[in-house]
This record gives structure tokens, C-alpha cells and sequence, in this order.
């Protein structure tokens, strides 16, 4: 019988090569296991598909191979029960899985390493999460966006001012301002599609730097879990975090555009403007002021999204003096992915029902909307239909608003001799020009706020989320590590 000391994994992966044990402060500082953990999954995935290429190839017997898929499906059920041990001293989530499977399936496991590094290994398992993680993202995106759409088909005939330089500008119809934010969410989604698609190539196999001298199989171990194909260069396999990169990038663009909208929410629940109000569960109060109604879930989407921004800039400038191929630096990786993906996740995910559930106030948007001189770019493009060169008809335009504003009066309280007064093309009824809704129904230019374009862009916006969710429907996958066809359990 051998001694019972060969059925544990080494205690380092770097083996007999050194005569002393690391220092307990090394361990310490080195150790990732307080954070891959999240990678479990994925490495027992890569794990199975790794040990069946090892078979298919000659590198395991088929007793071996079918052990070892034992053994990794026991210990996929102790994760999802919870009753997987982690063991802090055994540095990282890869070295905690072999540690188990010496534990449970003896020498054989020490075989499972062959032709791979925890190189190529971490690699694999870092673009299949990632990979996940982007489809859970544009889920909760689609989400936000349907919210969004909902709110504009209920509200085509709300009309506010749209702002520049946050002043009254023009006015709008509510579910055109919507769909505004539903276009950059769209483009969101192009750009997380994008990253995904570049995700499509697996590093297994790629061994440290430079590949292996078994033969092994990476096409197929590519296929089965779920790529295009194996990655084309070991060097690049290993070394490169422009993936992760594509993908903060993404988030953080995202992340910006959250703000952005939860910008306006928090100003437009505020008393001076007085657009919306909040609904009561997604709002909270002041434990001094009894009166307050406070917009945090804006605010903290808001605050949120400079952590999301930050996580880019520290991973750009992790990678900005590294060589290739793999530097212990890249273990930085991780944290800032991870943190970006949980905060834009959540922060989708509690947007979307506080947009559903907010009220708007229709007749303070409304009542905004109603300065007729909102109206006063229409008077100048009156003007220009009649011949007069823009840049005269702005003057003329200008000279009239001057005139109203030192009378006190509106616009829309001129006579039509005061317009002549200001120019001859200018025979019209102020009444009736300075109208919000004739000013809307005006503007029919493609992706203006006519009704009828809002009409035709509520039903293209319907079909591009029907698009995105038959898509992420293809792309799902098995969230445990790998079906149990071949397991005798």
C-alpha cells in the first residue's frame, strides 16, 4: 500500500523545485481564493472537457478519465450544496479543486494537469465567466429598456421640454425622451454583443506560454465548451486582457449612460421641477426631516457608476508595462471585472422596476412645455420657408423675443402687426403658431417627435428587443460544469 501522503495534491504547484516551505505572509498576500472562488464552474467545466480531450487522445485510459469526471461532479454537487471546504492555504480556487479530487479520486488526479498551466487554465475559466456574465448583463439590459418602452407607449401624448444647457429648449414628447435613452441602451447592448463575439476563441491548451509537446486536441475542447475554436497564439493566450479591457469598457460606457438617466430622475423628482415622483418602494425617507422623499436608488446608480469607470482605469494601467506572456500582476484582473459586472447587474436590475413604477406628473410637464417661447426656433424656420437666409431669419427672431420679453408678454400675445412689424413674411396668427402640439406635429423629420414617428420608432424599438431576446435565448447555456453522461454516478 503507498503511503497515504501521495493521495494529497502538493501544496504548491510549483512542486519539488524548492527547498522551503513559502512564507505564511507570502501565502497570504499571493492568495486570490477570497475572490476566484466565483470561478468554480467554469474551472470544472474545463476541467471535464480537458480530461475527456486527455482520453480521446490516448493521454488518459478510459478508467482514468471516467474517475476523474467522478470526482469533478462530486465536487460540482459540494458547491452547489455547500458543503465544498475551502482551504485558504491552498492559494486559489484551481489548486482548491485539486486539492478535493486528490481527496476523492487519489493519484489519478495528479494526471489531470497534464498538457495545461494554471495559465491557460485561468484564462479559460476568466473568458467563459465573462462570457456569462456579459449574457446575464444584457438580460437585465433588455429589461431596463423594455421599462423604458412601456413607459413611452403610455405616454406618447406627454409632452416636456427637452433641455440644452439644462434650460427649456423645445418641446418633446415624453416617450420620444424615453426612447432616446432606449437608442444608447441599444448601443450598449451592440457593444457587449461585440466583446462577447471577441470571447469566441479558448485559450486551453495554450499551456503556459508555448503550447505542449502532447498531442492534444483543441479544437476539440473548444467546441465543447461552447467556442468557435482555440485561440491562435499561445503567447497572446496567456498574456492578453484587452477581453476584459473590451468588456469594462463596455460596462463603463453603460454605466455612464445609468447616470445619465438617473441624473434627470433625480431632478425631476426634485420640488423645482416636479416631473415625476417616486414610488414608494423604490424611494426612501430622512431619519430627521419626516417630509423628505428621497430618489436613492437614482442617486446610488449615479455613484455607482464612478466605481465602474475606476475598475477600467485600473485595469489599463495593471496592463499598460506588462511583457508577455503571463505576469502575476494579471491576477488583478478579476476584482475589477467581477465588481463591474455585480454593479451594473444590480444597478439594471432595480432600475428598471423604479422606471416602471414611477408617476408622472403630466400637467407640470405640461405646463413647462407650454413657454411659447420654446416655439421661437419654429418662427425663424417660418421664416426661412419663405426664403429669408437662416442666419437674417435668427436675428429677426431674436429681435422679437427681445421685444416680448422687455413688454412682459408671450409670444403668443403678439399681434400679427407686431410680427409684420419685424418682417413682411411674418402674416400669421401668434395664437395659433406658438401651439405645442401644431409645433410637434411639424416636425416630421425622420427620428423628430411628430407622433407619427414616435409611432414608427415605438414599433422599431419592439422589434430590436424581440431581436436581443431571441438571441440571448440561442446563447444559453448549462450553468452547471458539464452534463453527466459519462459519470457512473
Amino acid at each position: 500500500m503507498s503511503d497515504s501522503r501521495d493521495r494529497r495534491a502538493p501544496s504548491k504547484a510549483w512542486g519539488g523545485r524548492f527547498t522551503k516551505a513559502a512564507a505564511a505572509e507570502l501565502e497570504r498576500f499571493s492568495a486570490s481564493i477570497h475572490f476566484d472562488r466565483r470561478l468554480y464552474r467554469e474551472d470544472l467545466q474545463g476541467s471535464l472537457a480537458h480530461a475527456r480531450m486527455l482520453e480521446r487522445q490516448g493521454i488518459l485510459t478510459e478508467p482514468e478519465a471516467r474517475e476523474l469526471e467522478r470526482g469533478l461532479h462530486a465536487i460540482d454537487r459540494e458547491f452547489s450544496e455547500g458543503t465544498f471546504v475551502i482551504d485558504p492555504s491552498a492559494e486559489d480556487i484551481h489548486m482548491n479543486i485539486e486539492r478535493r479530487l486528490f481527496e476523492l479520486v487519489g493519484d489519478v488526479a495528479g494526471k489531470l494537469h497534464s498538457g495545461r498551466s494554471r495559465n491557460d487554465q485561468v484564462a479559460t475559466d476568466f473568458v467563459l465567466w465573462m462570457r456569462q456574465g456579459i449574457r446575464n448583463v444584457r438580460a437585465a439590459l433588455l429589461e431596463l429598456r423594455s421599462a423604458l418602452l412601456e413607459r413611452a407607449e403610455l405616454e406618447v401624448d406627454v409632452v416636456l421640454p427637452g433641455y440644452t444647457h439644462l434650460q427649456r429648449a423645445q418641446p418633446v414628447r415624453l416617450a420620444h425622451h424615453w426612447l432616446a435613452h432606449f437608442e444608447a441602451l441599444l448601443r450598449d447592448d451592440g457593444r457587449l454583443r461585440d466583446a462577447h463575439n471577441r470571447m469566441d476563441r479558448c485559450p486551453l491548451g495554450s499551456g503556459a506560454l508555448a503550447g505542449s509537446t502532447l498531442p492534444l486536441d483543441r479544437d476539440s475542447t473548444a467546441r465543447e465548451l461552447g467556442f468557435a475554436g482555440p485561440t491562435r497564439n499561445s503567447l497572446d493566450s496567456v498574456g492578453a486582457r484587452d477581453l476584459a479591457l473590451e468588456l469594462l469598457s463596455a460596462l463603463s460606457i453603460l454605466a455612464v449612460h445609468l447616470s445619465r438617466i438617473c441624473e434627470e430622475l433625480v431632478l425631476w423628482n426634485s420640488s423645482e421641477f416636479g416631473f415625476i415622483e417616486m414610488d414608494d418602494a423604490f424611494a426612501t425617507g430622512s431619519s430627521l426631516m419626516p417630509q423628505k422623499k428621497n430618489p436613492d436608488v437614482a442617486e446610488l446608480i449615479r455613484g455607482k457608476s464612478g466605481r465602474v469607470v475606476g475598475n477600467l482605469v485600473s485595469l489599463l494601467m495593471t496592463l499598460k508595462g506588462l511583457t508577455l506572456a503571463y505576469n502575476r500582476d494579471l491576477q488583478e484582473d478579476k476584482e475589477p471585472v467581477f465588481d463591474s459586472v455585480d454593479t451594473v447587474q444590480s444597478s439594471l436590475e432595480i432600475l428598471a422596476p423604479t422606471i416602471r413604477t414611477l408617476s408622472v406628473r403630466r400637467d407640470r410637464m405640461a405646463q413647462a412645455a407650454a413657454d411659447p417661447l420654446l416655439i421661437a426656433t419654429d418662427l425663424a424656420e417660418h421664416l426661412v420657408l419663405q426664403g429669408v437666409p437662416f442666419r437674417t431669419a435668427h436675428h429677426v427672431v431674436g429681435d422679437i423675443v427681445g421685444h416680448a420679453a422687455r413688454s412682459g408678454r408671450g409670444l403668443d400675445s403678439l399681434t400679427r402687426e407686431e410680427l409684420l412689424g419685424f418682417h413682411p413674411c411674418l402674416d400669421l396668427n401668434p395664437a395659433q403658431f406658438f401651439s405645442v402640439e401644431r409645433s410637434l406635429e411639424a416636425r416630421e423629420a425622420q427620428g423628430s417627435p411628430a407622433r407619427k414617428n414616435v409611432e414608427r420608432a415605438l414599433v422599431t424599438a419592439r422589434r430590436a428587443n424581440e431581436n436581443v431576446a431571441q438571441e440571448l435565448a440561442a446563447l444559453e447555456v448549462p450553468t452547471g460544469p458539464a452534463d453527466e453522461a459519462h459519470s457512473p454516478d
